[in-house]
Order: structure tokens, then sequence, then C-alpha cells
């Protein structure tokens, strides 16, 4: 509790002191751009992954980032959903699940769930359709893939749920509505999003039209062949030699991919540990976009 009384008064002396013209716009009234429907895990924090300020977000949170079907349950969710369009007219929706989802490894244990937390288990009961979709058409995954898929297929399930609502068919049907699929992965801070035409997760930037004013960070770092190396040490160099050999791989399963995935992160880690620069590390972020995202694909495919 000592912890948040100090974040309130930093929030009072250093946000607000900065923001006093927006806040006094805020206070008379909201016009958020984006429903953004999440998990209630503390590990996820809409704000704060898409850099949004006060008021640019309508948030519903919940276990599982769940939207029960229309007149299937009494709880909030379709009651802020109808104010959000409706009210506030809010034209963007995204549902966004996450890795490590605790609601969705509560699916695997639901019959325990039932005796021991009989609420959760009401709840987790509208995502009963995941589980069963995964059992029936994955019958091959580890534990960790199953989760994963879960996770997945879960986000895409209650997009399914969401058009069941009549203020949601009324707008899509008007053309004044747009549903986003995503994934945050909360040990790397990726997002992923749903690409409906290859029925895989990517990144979300490639579902943008392309704009060559992108002030992207990693669109304007130069090429690794273009740059001097700050740093020549040998353990440098080593990684280098790393990052260049992964570079040329092409993971054939979801297993590869996810230890392309992992050994990247790793040499990220210990370049930076070792002393490479931003600028260095920036470029082979920049190389590595388009190979994570043919693994995130492998990874996530839904078929």
């Amino acid at each position: 509790m000592k912890k948040l009384i100090r974040g309130l008064n930093e929030f009072r002396q250093n946000y607000v002191r900065g923001h006093q013209e927006l806040l006094e716009q805020l206070s008379h009234g909201q016009k958020p751009r984006v429903l953004f429907i999440a998990c209630s895990d503390s590990r996820v924090a809409p704000n704060l992954i898409t850099n949004t300020d006060i008021g640019e977000l309508f948030i519903i949170r919940n276990a599982g980032n769940i939207i029960p079907p229309y007149g299937a349950a009494n709880g909030g969710e379709g009651g802020t959903l109808e104010y959000a369009i409706d009210a506030l007219g809010i034209e963007q929706v995204i549902v966004c699940g996450h890795s490590h989802c605790g609601a969705m490894k509560g699916l695997l244990k639901l019959n325990k769930l039932q005796k021991d937390m009989p609420l959760v288990y009401d709840w987790l009961k509208h995502a009963e359709a995941t589980r069963r979709l995964v059992q029936e058409n994955y019958p091959d995954l580890t534990d960790e893939e199953f989760i994963e898929t879960l996770v997945a297929e879960n986000v895409l399930i209650q997009i399914d749920n969401l058009k069941t609502y009549p203020v949601v068919k009324a707008k899509l049907h008007q053309g004044k509505l747009k549903i986003y699929a995503w994934i945050y992965k909360i040990e790397t801070g990726e997002v992923l999003a749903y690409d409906a035409k290859t029925h895989t997760y990517v990144a979300p930037q490639s579902q943008l039209p392309i704009d060559n004013s992108s002030d992207d960070i990693y669109s304007l770092a130069p090429s690794v062949a273009n740059q001097t190396p700050a740093v020549t040490s040998k353990s440098i160099a080593n990684l280098r030699t790393q990052l260049e050999s992964l570079l040329a791989k092409n993971p054939q399963s979801s297993r590869e991919a996810k230890g392309a995935v992992k050994s990247l992160l790793t040499l990220f880690k210990e370049a930076k540990q070792e002393g490479m620069t931003d600028r260095e590390l920036q470029s082979y972020h920049a190389l590595f976009s388009e190979p994570v995202q043919t693994w995130s694909q492998k990874i996530y495919s839904r078929h």
C-alpha cells in the first residue's frame, strides 16, 4: 500500500502537472478510439503495450478476455460493449489474448475448478468451445504448445461471440466497425495480429498500408553491411557470427520455430551484455523482422 500511495503522489507531481490541458478536456467527456478487450492478468497493461494515453482506450478486462455469447450471461461485458459502440461511437475493437494465460490453463482442469472455485468454473465454461476445438483439431501438441494454441484460438472464438451481439452485427453490416485479434507475448513484449487471409498470427505492422514516412526506429536503422562496428571484441564477433547463422535458418516445424525465437532472444540479451551498440542491435532487429514474422506464423498457424 505504501508503494501505491507513493505512486499517487508521483502521479500528481509528474503526470498531472504536465497534462493539465488534457485532463481538463477529459473532464468534459471521453472519446476513446478503441475498445480493448483484454485479460485481467496483472502482466498485461493495454495502455502500456500500445503506448496510449488516458482517454484513448475503452477497456474491458476479465479472466481469459472472454465475451460470452449474446444472452448467455448477465455480466457487465454485454452492457459495456453496447455502451462503447452505441454511446461512444467506437469503430475499432481489439480482443487481446496473451501467452501463459492462467484462464486457458484453467480450461484443462474444469472438473477440479467446479469443486474448488465454482464461480471461476462458471465463467470459464464460456470458453469451453475453445478447449473442444483445440483438442479435436490439434491432437499432437505438447502441453506448452496446447496452451499457446488455446490462447490463439480463444481470441478468435471470443470474436465470434462478439458478432452475436445486435449492436456489433448492425455496425459490421454498415461497414462501421472493425475487429482485430491480437496476442501479447509476455516474455518478449511482442504483439501478433491475426491475418484472416493466411490464417496465421503476424506482426500488426504488416497489416497497415505502406507508409514511407514511418518513424519506426528499426526501419530507420542502417543495414549491418553498411555499418562500421563500434565493438570488435572476440565475444562480439562470435555473436555476430551466431546471429548471421540464425538469420539463414529456415525452421520447418512449430517446435523448431520456437527454438529459433528463443535462440534469438538469448543472442540479443548476450549482445547487449557484451556491449554491442544500440545502433548495431537495431540493425539486427530490422534484419530479423521478416524471419521472426515467418517463425511466428509457424508457431501460431491456424489450420
